[in-house]
């Protein structure tokens, strides 16, 4: 993100004019705060002793107060300065709302026994999210974490605004041949990219107006750091013969029975618990199996979209709750239980969660599934999957899995890449991308994961050995020293949408140094590649509508991708 053009300090002092606050120069070093106790003096609502900007609209009375909190502890206020001078950098808070369950983590385990609220800023300056959690009952700080290179849902004002630069530019008009109405766009506030624009290059923030004429798609990048449009591009949606109805979500169902609390499974030896986020899908924790711990929790952090190799642009999609949510692409019921058979013999299970658009498969409609594999043996996959249609049929899609290894008691685990001979230990953090010359085991294992009695699982990536003809994960693997405040609770948008390389978002984890994972609790970050398809035949990733005895159906080609974990002992 870019810095106040050249001149902070004055940048600085327009805003705290303009907003009627005054700065803060505390200053502390960078890193995440657990305060036990009371940070700030009691103050009526609506002070505020900072130059972030506040949410000013649509605020109950809990809400005010928790901003309040927030913005007025030094904790805070420290991640909206500069580190070396405490120049104030501009920041501005985004949403409040209360904690939910899956909000909650070691470092905020007071709120569950109190009122809490999370309140969630975005630092424009370095493009980094801030999260607070504060007890309004007691009118306290519990936690702040900053979170570099990722961005909250944009509030309702900004949409607003991304819609007024987009329908009223020339170049727009221009190239649409028309003047379009303020709802002409759809997916306004979903988080965007261009090549060679402050938004790569810079990291500003962005988002993605986008307009439908015919069979093609029209993509006003807007630039809210710089409140401008930075470029349009068309792509084209593929043909469509005929329009489905619109569906309705089973939006209240989904929202009482899976978004407000966890719920246990047990089932051929696993233990769980299952609970639909806000935006990092439908996250299992505390997984079991035989009584023996495995996974601390697992879910999907972001979807990121990218069309055109060239250009360079696309989305970053979250899924999750239908209700009070920052999703873009919301959950389509609850998660369901299917049978996994093998020659005919039941061996497991898998529990399938589904987001969609209301009018899925239209153009610029999306939908994806989690599924997560449970075998009697042990064994486990975790996988992501596209099931179409998108806004263009030259996307790329690269969903984000969070795989939080279970440390085994008193010790940790210790993280292995086959190199065509033997296995070799990662010493210290890192990543790698699977391409055409990764080695594999006979029975095609790339990592392998071990504690310290000598057991462990492998790691199988998709090479197009599951189901329904998979092309092959191509993924990045990314294994850092876990953190609470690098995923456990609820994600913002993490990483840019359309990188071509590394640069997904788990990167920004890896320390600088990279710290040392001999023995360690660890964190598998996993990011596969999916390409779609439309050509007759060749259709992946891809839906499409036909009339089929007088009425209409949708005819889906998914792509899936994930890794395997083979146990051995």
């Amino acid at each position: 993100m870019h810095s106040f053009k050249q001149n902070t300090f004055m940048w600085g002092i327009l805003l705290c004019a303009f907003t009627l606050f005054l700065v803060s120069c505390n200053v502390q070093k960078e890193g995440d705060f657990n305060v036990p106790g009371p940070t700030i003096a009691p103050a009526k609502l609506g002070e505020f002793d900072t130059h972030i900007r506040p949410l000013t609209y649509d605020l109950d009375t809990q809400q005010i107060l928790a901003q309040q909190i927030a913005l007025n502890a030094p904790e805070f206020q420290t991640y909206a300065q500069d580190f070396t001078t405490a120049e104030p950098l501009r920041t501005e808070v985004f949403s409040i709302y209360p904690t939910r369950e899956s909000d909650i983590t070691d470092e905020s385990a007071a709120c569950k026994d109190t009122t809490c609220y999370r309140v969630d800023a975005y630092n424009y300056a370095n493009n980094s999210s801030i999260s607070a959690w504060v007890d309004i009952k007691n009118n306290i700080l519990i936690h702040v974490a900053r979170q570099s290179q990722s961005q909250p849902e944009i509030p309702p004002h900004l949409t607003q605004r991304a819609l007024e630069i987009a329908t009223s530019s020339t170049e727009v008009a221009e190239a649409l041949g028309f003047d379009p109405a303020p709802d002409d766009p759809t997916m306004p506030n979903v988080k965007t990219s261009l090549n060679n624009t402050a938004c790569e290059t810079s990291r500003h923030l962005c988002v993605a107006p986008t307009f439908l004429v015919d069979d093609r798609a029209l993509w006003t990048i807007i630039d809210l750091t710089d409140e401008r449009l930075v470029g349009v591009e068309w792509t084209e949606l593929g043909e469509m013969d005929v329009i489905p109805t619109e569906r309705t979500l089973q939006s209240n169902t989904v929202f009482e029975d899976y978004c407000q609390k966890s719920t246990p499974l047990a089932q051929d030896g696993w233990d769980m618990t299952l609970m639909l986020t806000s935006s990092d899908g439908l996250r299992l924790a505390d997984v079991t199996f035989a009584g023996k711990p495995v996974l601390r929790s697992v879910k999907l952090a972001d979807w990121h979209v990218s069309y055109s190799e060239r250009a360079g642009f696309g989305y970053s999609d979250a899924v999750g709750c239908p209700m009070f949510s920052s999703a873009a692409v919301a959950a389509w019921s609850g998660p369901q239980i299917e049978p996994l058979e093998e020659n005919g013999k039941a061996v497991g299970f898998r529990i399938v969660q589904d987001y969609a658009h209301t009018e899925w498969p239209k153009p610029c409609n999306y939908r994806y599934q989690q599924w997560y594999d449970f075998y009697q043996d042990g064994r486990f996959r975790v996988s992501a999957v596209n099931l179409g249609r998108g806004c263009g049929n030259d996307g790329t899609y690269r969903p984000i899995l969070r795989i939080d290894f279970a440390p085994p008691d008193d010790s940790g685990h210790t993280f292995a890449e086959w190199n065509g001979r033997d296995w070799e230990t990662w010493p210290i953090e890192a990543w790698r991308l699977q391409d055409e010359s990764t080695a594999y085991t006979p029975e095609g294992y790339q990592f392998r994961l071990t504690d310290a009695a000598g057991g462990g699982y492998f790691v199988e990536p998709g090479n197009g050995q599951f189901e329904f003809g998979e092309s092959g994960d191509n993924a990045f693997t990314y294994i850092t020293t876990y953190n609470a405040d690098e995923g456990d609770a609820d994600m913002v948008t993490l990483g840019p949408c359309c990188s071509t390389d590394y640069q997904q978002g788990p990167e920004t984890f890896i320390n600088n140094p990279p710290q040392p994972i001999l023995d360690t609790d660890l964190t598998m970050w996993y990011v596969p590649q999916m390409k779609n398809d439309d050509t007759p035949g060749q259709e992946y990733c891809w839906a499409d509508v036909f009339v089929e005895d007088g009425q209409y159906a949708t005819e889906v080609w998914p792509c899936a991708a994930g890794p395997m974990f083979v146990p051995f002992n």
